[in-house]
């Protein structure tokens, strides 16, 4: 499990980036035969990104529930993102193997949404967290001083002082 860092922290990047979210869900759970190869499919690609930085693969969060797997990437830049995509063993074996035994039979659904952002056009908060999500890709900072509001991490420089909650 990872370690709880205490305190409020936020992540910074330098430059623009990518997040990409892709997931699969589960439509009919006792398809089996059918939707574990999708689930596993992913793990050979993270493999892959993992041990090659120079992909553009800044890293990710994994996320599940009964129906859905989801992956939240940052991508150093839609290029690269694309070039994976198009270029990867791994990839273009896991999406004809999809094509093959799924296409648009039902059984597993499919997602992805891409994210362009530009540098310093975006702010995060972790309070009491691991290293998490954005922190995790880029660097893990406290949030204090002009980090220390949203405003403040989206380059607000004349916010109103924060009232101090009750203790």
């Amino acid at each position: 499990m990872a370690k709880v860092v205490p305190g409020r922290f936020t992540a910074r990047m330098e430059g623009p980036f990518v997040v990409f979210i892709i997931g699969m869900r589960v439509n009919r759970l006792w398809a089996f035969h059918k939707w574990v190869p999708v689930a596993t499919a992913m793990g050979g690609m993270l493999k892959e990104l993992y041990e090659h930085p120079e992909l553009g693969f800044l890293g990710n969060s994994s996320h599940m529930n009964l129906r859905e797997v989801t992956q939240i990437q940052y991508w150093r830049s839609y290029e690269d993102l694309e070039k994976y995509a198009r270029n990867s063993h791994n990839h273009l074996t896991a999406w004809k193997k999809f094509n093959q035994s799924i296409g648009s039979d039902g059984t597993v659904g499919i997602f992805h949404e891409t994210y362009l952002v530009d540098a310093g056009k975006y702010e995060c908060l972790y309070g009491n967290m691991p290293v998490w999500g954005l922190a995790k890709a880029g660097e893990h900072l406290p949030a204090v001083g002009m980090r220390e509001t949203a405003r403040r991490r989206l380059g607000g420089q004349n916010e109103p002082a924060v009232p101090t909650p009750p203790q």
